[in-house]
């Protein structure tokens, strides 16, 4: 792609962040990019900048934060910059089709899985909690609907057996940005052709809950060893102890038998499941800090037997 072709580029989190610095490494032409408004973070509520803010300033590109992308605010911004080419990285609005319409090139997406699967606001999340050995980046044409349009450009990478979802969205993050990077080859001969997505192989990964980290031990070991690692760092898988929550922030699995939820071993946090045995390495205690889950044992003086998951929270 011509290194003159005006791209305006929309994203929010870390995970768009990369795909922005290889724009600016590759000396494009970014002349806006959109992110969504400050948001009140921490005890004392202060307004805080997404991270593709910060690094747009730091570049001197013009940032712009509309509240709304279907009251006009938006589109009259981007009429003003006359892109060509619009880049759509995590930045968690949908565009509309005036919106859509406006770059001569089209809008193309960085998506954190391989389409069709996996479409939504959680696709890394997602995949490691359904214990997904597989999974990538896609890059696609923008339509009016949620990761629908068709695709350009796939890279996958293998998911190791006991990666986080953190390390996992770090990892994507960077393939992201090769994927763009690659993308933009495509459109040397033109706007390039894409690949219509098969609606039968559809999934849908939403925007995770606390409560979907919520620990149901009459599972198999493996299937909340995936749940502890798909909610690492947020929102957490967690049990209950003794009416209070109890935040399983590392595992292992393991052999075991015993009632689900039942304590093993009186020196290592070792819990029944419906299927084989959990090795609980880390937690952290409502209202605690995060420990090594031997010195948690040490503490409670806990003895085999005893029933984790007992309360409803």
């Amino acid at each position: 792609m011509d290194k003159n072709t005006r791209i305006v580029f929309m994203g929010t989190p870390d995970f768009a962040v990369p795909c922005l610095e290889r724009l600016i490494s590759l000396g494009c032409s970014v002349v806006g990019v959109f992110t969504q408004p400050d948001k009140p973070k921490g005890r004392g509520y202060k307004l805080t900048p997404p991270p593709v803010k910060e690094l747009a300033l730091s570049a001197g590109i013009p940032v712009f934060q509309p509240e709304k992308m279907r009251d006009g605010t938006a589109c009259a911004m981007l009429r003003e910059l006359a892109p060509e080419l619009i880049v759509v990285v995590a930045y968690g609005k949908i565009l509309p089709k005036e919106i859509l319409d406006i770059p001569r090139l089209g809008c193309i997406n960085i998506h954190g899985s391989l389409l069709p699967k996996y479409r939504g606001a959680a696709p890394i999340q997602w995949s490691v909690i359904n214990g997904e050995r597989v999974t990538g980046v896609t890059s696609m044409k923008l339509d009016e609907g949620m990761d629908t349009g068709d695709m350009l450009l796939k890279l996958e990478t293998e998911i190791s057996p006991d990666e986080t979802a953190g390390e996992l969205f770090e990892r994507l993050a960077e393939l992201g940005a090769d994927c763009l990077e690659q993308t933009l080859g495509l459109f040397d001969g033109g706007i390039p052709e894409g690949v219509k997505q098969d609606e039968a192989l559809a999934t849908y990964a939403p925007m995770l809950k606390k409560e979907d980290g919520a620990v149901d031990f009459t599972l198999p070991a493996q299937r909340l060893h995936d749940l502890i690692r798909g909610t690492s760092p947020w929102p957490a898988a967690y049990t209950t102890l003794d009416g209070a929550r109890l935040k399983l922030l590392g595992s292992r699995v393991t052999d075991g038998e015993g009632m689900p939820g039942e304590l093993l071993d009186g020196k290592k946090l070792i819990l029944a499941c419906g299927e084989g045995a959990l090795l609980i390495t880390e937690v952290q205690p409502d209202g605690g800090k995060r420990m090594g889950a031997e010195d948690f044992l040490r503490g409670k003086r806990l003895e085999k037997g005893k029933i984790f998951g007992n309360s409803v929270l």
